[in-house]
């Protein structure tokens, strides 16, 4: 069995990651896939040699050209199943394969609240015209099958998957460590300063002014705190993170509050932090809560429908109310309380988090899905 991943580009972003892992781990783990891709971008040098044949297709010569070289392309190679992971290049997939027999699959990264007319009648077609549809959580399938009224037979869950190797840094969480990179050399931290943190980019995804109004309870109880936010600002929506940082100011909490941008040593970050602190607006899966977990220090996230889903109803994570800064102090608060027993529980969830979202568990549960037809 033969699978052509489809992308519409190889800029960086969450599919892109997912998908570079897989093909990463492809030969390992017995999948056979080519890459197909319609536009490069900053990622292509580490596609081609992530040990996945990739091919562009051009579009030089229009929509027609275009399909049928992907139909060549597709046949040319063997493919059973043109597994696409958005609406645009499912439908370019369903129309290349007609008549040739190949499956065509479509897995949902998010959800449609954004979508403009266009990108919403092509989602409305095709969501019905696949031959199954992948969401990344059951919380997100029932979602889609409920508004677009698709047959449930049709629809699956597979949870996504994290190469875990990148978490496998020294842990110097509560240390001066005089390693770097160090965050907490870096702020010029004390090591009983609490170290408290969230990774994400300010977009409409994710409600970091929840954390924000959270922080200034928690300055108010006097506990000795320092958190950062890694994330960067994002151009479209630059109010999300001006009024972060403005509210910070406002209420004098600069000193104690970093907004870090992005950043590359996030999984050296995770391990120096003593709490993750994660607020959701919609997310579909959440990449940074399973790293976090997957990095033993306690978790607390709101209980969105998705989140309440990849914690186990929160054995692995504290849950408090969503939007509710009150709530998640006073779980705050009660972590304060009883360190050692919270700590003991993020170890223990570590271990399992590590199974049950890997990378290698994501290529079985892909292979279940593509074996049925």
């Amino acid at each position: 069995m033969q699978v052509a991943y489809l992308l519409g580009s190889l800029n960086r972003g969450g599919t892109e990651t997912l998908l570079l892992d897989v093909f990463r781990n492809a030969k390992l783990n017995k999948l056979n896939a080519i890459g197909v891709y319609r536009k490069p971008g900053v990622l292509e040098k580490e596609f081609k040699e992530s040990g996945v044949e990739m091919h562009q297709l051009s579009d030089a010569h229009g929509l027609i050209a275009r399909l049928l070289s992907m139909r060549k392309l597709l046949k040319d190679n063997g493919i059973s199943i043109a597994h696409a992971q958005q609406p645009l290049d499912a439908l370019y997939a369903w129309l290349a394969c007609l008549g040739t027999g190949i499956k065509v699959m479509l897995t949902f990264h998010g959800y449609d609240f954004a979508n403009n007319r266009s990108t919403n009648a092509i989602l409305r077609f095709i969501i019905k015209k696949t031959d199954i549809n992948i969401f990344v959580s059951d919380t997100q399938r029932y979602y889609y099958q409920e508004k677009y009224g698709l047959k449930p037979d049709k629809q699956r869950v597979v949870y996504n998957g994290i190469s875990f190797d990148k978490l496998d840094v020294p842990n110097t969480r509560g240390t001066a460590s005089s390693r770097t990179p160090s965050i907490r050399s870096e702020l010029n931290l004390s090591s009983e300063t609490l170290l408290l943190g969230a990774v994400g980019n300010f977009n409409d995804v994710r409600d970091q002014m929840t954390i924000c109004r959270f922080l200034k309870l928690l300055n108010e109880q006097e506990v000795d705190f320092h958190f950062v936010f890694a994330g960067k600002k994002v151009e479209s929506l630059p109010e999300l993170y001006d009024n972060c940082t403005g509210f910070c100011q406002d209420n004098g909490l600069s000193e104690i509050v970093s907004f870090l941008g992005s950043r590359n040593d996030v999984p050296q970050i995770l391990k120096e932090l003593d709490t993750f602190v994660y607020s959701t607006n919609h997310d579909t899966f959440g990449i940074a809560v399973v790293e976090a977990m997957a990095a033993g220090i306690p978790v607390f996230v709101n209980d969105w429908g998705v989140m309440t889903e990849i914690t186990e109803q929160g054995k692995y994570a504290t849950l408090y109310k969503t939007k509710d800064e009150n709530d998640l102090l006073r779980e705050f608060m009660l972590f304060l309380q009883n360190k050692e027993l919270y700590y003991t529980k993020a170890r223990e969830a570590a271990t399992i988090v590590k199974h049950k979202y890997s990378i290698e568990k994501h290529i079985e549960n892909l292979k279940l899905v593509y074996s049925e037809r």
